[in-house]
């Protein structure tokens, strides 16, 4: 989405971006969803609004956001357009590392709106297992260096300006990963093609191979070897929030659509509303508390982090499974609840139904999760060494 036109204003304000939301994220989404098309116009306005710039210094035009910020932004869109939602989620995981690492030209474009990037983590080699990259990174001259990858998945993949790429360490020994920037239009890149998914559809999610791309050392971000730090302190618990804030934030659209349908449907031979039956009543109250509960958490991982509590780590390691797997039984639970009428477009449920299955699946996985949380909890090392 690169842009060659005049720097826009970096005004992120609230009213600001509830304009972009309603005039043009909004009226596109049925659409977005309907064709699998990227989303670029949604993308393009919150560039201008200074949404893209969020995480982004003031020194560089950017707002200076922190990640609770980021939160309330990625939750309330993913309620509305879970796409665009995701396109801007892996956006800020991926600002971590640019913010931390990246050169001046980039920090400025990305601070300014005109610069979309994302991560490049997961291999076909090593499935979800991010932290295990089997791709390779070799010298290719003084200044080179040769990039060979085949990534499984990679969200806006063929529509970003830049991927956030993850390979074996430069030098053996270094380390298990190392990070790089690598251009969109970099030669050698090949996306897998357009993505026709069963939720997220417009998110251009495809696999992106590598093959002999070449870029110059100074695209490293950081330092050889020691990427999985970066992606730890950094990008983990950026996109883990944000991931819990995406499924509550499609959670509590699902819950104000099915209330909205209880209050509005009629049973004709009583006189009475769905919401007046105790029984329908009573079920979405058990879903209400339950995310209810589920935002707490993420309200406390936030303050975890503010803080640098102790148990931030395990807090941030809980928030997405937590989130995610409330999400799916509130999605379980509205359709449930609406019926036949779940099913018809116009609702609105079935779409926020699939969206909200994403995030289990989406490395780490909810399983993958757990079993961090039962290490950090039982004193056990977060991955097993290996030779």
């Amino acid at each position: 989405m690169t842009q060659t036109a005049e720097a826009p204003p970096t005004d992120s304000s609230p009213e600001r971006f509830d304009a972009v939301v309603r005039d043009v994220v909004e009226p596109l989404a049925d659409e977005v969803d309907r064709t699998g098309a990227f989303p670029r116009a949604s993308v393009r306005a919150l560039g201008d609004a200074g949404l893209l710039g969020l995480l982004s210094s003031p020194a560089y035009g950017g707002a200076g956001g922190d990640v609770r910020r980021a939160a309330a932004v990625v939750g309330s869109l993913a309620g509305v357009c879970g796409s665009t939602a995701m396109v801007l989620l892996m956006h800020y995981a991926a600002v971590t590392v640019i913010e931390a690492h990246g050169d001046e030209e980039v920090r400025h474009a990305v601070a300014e709106g005109h610069h979309l990037s994302t991560l490049a983590f997961s291999e076909r080699g090593s499935r979800s297992h991010f932290w295990a990259p089997v791709g390779t990174a070799v010298p290719d001259g003084p200044a080179t260096v040769r990039l060979d990858a085949r990534k499984s998945w990679v969200t806006s993949a063929d529509e970003a300006d830049s991927y956030v790429w993850s390979s074996g360490p430069l030098r053996a020994g270094a380390g298990p990963m190392t990070l790089w920037l690598v251009p969109g239009d970099a030669p050698g890149l090949t996306a897998g093609g357009s993505y026709d998914g069963f939720g997220l559809r417009g998110n251009a999610s495809s696999p992106v191979s590598g093959d002999g791309v070449r870029v110059p050392r100074r695209a490293m971000l950081g330092t050889d070897g020691q990427g999985l730090a970066t992606a730890l302190d950094r990008v983990l618990p950026c996109f883990l929030v944000l991931s819990a804030a995406f499924s509550l934030g499609v959670a509590d659209t699902l819950l104000d659509l099915a209330a909205r349908h209880l209050r509005e449907t009629r049973l004709e031979h009583l006189g009475e509303s769905l919401a007046q039956q105790p029984v329908p009543r009573g079920e979405y109250a058990a879903l209400r508390l339950r995310a209810d509960a589920a935002r707490a958490h993420l309200d406390d991982t936030l303050g975890a982090l503010e803080s640098g509590r102790p148990d931030a780590t395990l807090r941030v390691l809980q928030v997405k499974a937590l989130a995610a797997e409330t999400a799916a039984g509130t999605a379980d639970g509205v359709m449930r609840l609406c019926g036949g009428s779940a099913f018809r477009r116009e609702l609105g449920v079935e779409r926020r139904f699939r969206d909200a299955l994403a995030a289990r699946v989406m490395a780490p996985t909810t399983g993958a999760l757990y079993d961090f949380c039962g290490r950090a909890e039982l004193g056990l090392p977060m991955f097993e060494e290996t030779e």
